[in-house]
Parts: C-alpha cells; sequence; structure tokens
C-alpha cells in the first residue's frame, strides 16, 4: 500500500460519554473506526481475541470485522472516536455507520463493505494498541472532532489533513513498539545524525561514527537503517548532496568548487556521486527554466 496516495474521508468523529450499564452487542461496520479509550475500562471482542481496553488505549475496527464491547467495573466511559475510509470513493458520503450484525444485513447494505487493505501496510495496525504516547492522538482525534461540529468552510479537507497526521502517529507507534530496541539506542543514533549533518565538509568514516556512538560498525549500521531507512554513510552522501542542489540552484558557484566545498577529492567524485543517487548529472540543477 503506498502511503503517498493516501485519502481519506473522516465520515463522522464524536466525543462520547456513556453511562453504565453499556455493551455493543456482536456488530460490524462498513469502515473503519478508531476508538480512543479516554475514561473508563471495557472489554472488547475482536473476532476471537479479547482485549482490556484502558485510558490511552486506541482500538482499530476494520471492514466486516465481527466485534463487541462491554463496559466494565460500573463506570462510565468517555470514548472520542472516528468512521472513515482510508480512500475516498464516489459514494464515501453516502456510506452510513453500521450497528447490525452481519446476518441481520441486506444484499444491499452488505454492498457497503470496504475493502480493508491494512494488512498490505508494511507494519500493519492491530486492533488493539496500547500508546506510548497517547496525548499526541488524543489531541489529534479531539482536533478532527472539533473541526467536523463547528462545520467550518473546508471542514472536511481540514480533517483529512489532521486524519493523515493521526495515521501517521500510529504507524510510528507500531514502528517503535516493533523496534523496541531502538528506542533503547535512540540517544546514540540521535547524536550520530546530529554530527553528520554538521560535517557536510568532508568525508567520514564508520569508525569515527561507531566511536561516536560506542557501538559496534555492524550494529550501528543495522540500528540506523532500520530507524532512517539507509546506512549512516549513505545519509551522510544524501544530505552533502541535498546541500549541493541548494547550491547548484542559487548560486553562480562552478561544480567544481561546490564539489570541494562538500568533501569530494574530485569534479568526477561528485559527478558520478550525483548520478548515482539522482539519476541526473549536477549540471541539470543549473538548468534555467
Amino acid at each position: 500500500m503506498d502511503m503517498n496516495v493516501l485519502s481519506p474521508y473522516v465520515r463522522v468523529a464524536w466525543d462520547s460519554i456513556i453511562d453504565p450499564p453499556f455493551v455493543i452487542t456482536e456488530r460490524v461496520i462498513y469502515d473503519y473506526e478508531l476508538l480512543y479509550v479516554k475514561d473508563g475500562e471495557i472489554k472488547v471482542t475482536v473476532e476471537d481475541q479479547v482485549y482490556n481496553g484502558i485510558p490511552g488505549d486506541i482500538f482499530l475496527f476494520k471492514p466486516m470485522q465481527t466485534h463487541s464491547i462491554l463496559l466494565l467495573n460500573n463506570q462510565r466511559l468517555h470514548q472520542p472516536h472516528v468512521h472513515f475510509d482510508l480512500f475516498y470513493q464516489p459514494d464515501s458520503p453516502a456510506v452510513k455507520v453500521s450497528y447490525k450484525p452481519l446476518k441481520a444485513m441486506t444484499e444491499q447494505e452488505r454492498a457497503s463493505f470496504r475493502e480493508d487493505i491494512t494488512p498490505h501496510l508494511e507494519s500493519p495496525l492491530p486492533n488493539h494498541i496500547r500508546l506510548n504516547r497517547p496525548i499526541v492522538i488524543e489531541k489529534l482525534i479531539y482536533d478532527i472532532i472539533f473541526e467536523l461540529e463547528q462545520k467550518f468552510p473546508y471542514r472536511d479537507i481540514a480533517a483529512k489533513g489532521l486524519f493523515v497526521q493521526l495515521w501517521i502517529q500510529l504507524l510510528r507507534e507500531i514502528h517503535w513498539q516493533n523496534n523496541a530496541h531502538l528506542l533503547s539506542k535512540w540517544e546514540q543514533l540521535d547524536r550520530v545524525k546530529n554530527y553528520i549533518s554538521h560535517h557536510t565538509d568532508h568525508e567520514i568514516t564508520l569508525d569515527e561514527l561507531s566511536d561516536l556512538a560506542n557501538l559496534s560498525k555492524y550494529y550501528l549500521c543495522r540500528l540506523f537503517k532500520k530507524a532512517y531507512g539507509m546506512t549512516p554513510i549513505q545519509y551522510h552522501v544524501t544530505i552533502r548532496l541535498e546541500k549541493a542542489k541548494q547550491m547548484i540552484q542559487f548560486t553562480n558557484l562552478p561544480l567544481s568548487h561546490i564539489a570541494e566545498s562538500i568533501g569530494f577529492q574530485s569534479l568526477y567524485a561528485f559527478s558520478r556521486a550525483f548520478r548515482k543517487v539522482e539519476n541526473v548529472p549536477p549540471s541539470y540543477y543549473r538548468k534555467k527554466n
């Protein structure tokens, strides 16, 4: 699933406060729903899996996924929640929120089910997430609710933008939870990244970065690539070339001077690195429109 083409449709967003006793019996929904537990405690059953939801947890219910909710401990439940499509479809505004079990739906109603595309994510989101930073998610959900309730001009577009931020935060939560070792080494990784960013005028070596992080070269490369999608040396080349692109576009300095200023020994080495990363020669960015 290409996240670059994500175009969500926020159907409804409510801030619900529910007094006990309360139960949502087994049902399925057409779309997706995010339910955030702000206060209270709930027992949530999704298919055959049972979860205990406490404040700071979030649940993701997916299309055609049987689930039920039971309020526990005779406490009030505060549950802001959002129904949405991950991709806008022509019938998105017409689809309603479902509260029925599958067996009670007509054929026409069943035609409203969206395709669940979350299994195609690089890190598929589970039904239950115990958030590390619930305040960030909570604020974004309330911002979406506010936009839709106030009915400001362009509220649908504003809600779409806020939801993209919310979805990214959820993906990051899962990424960090699946890679807990990154968090434990984050100070070293951040130190290496900052060092690289401030030393764009010369070559650096894995040996010096390894010493800086107090990690082996192999372990540093593996952690850095997991965190940033590339090795430390690849990252260093990338930011040097980004600096070069700005200089090529916004100054009249000779390419040889630019190459030297970012630590390349020759114009040839600079051009070769540029073509390898950008697939074009450095002179491409000096072309005038």
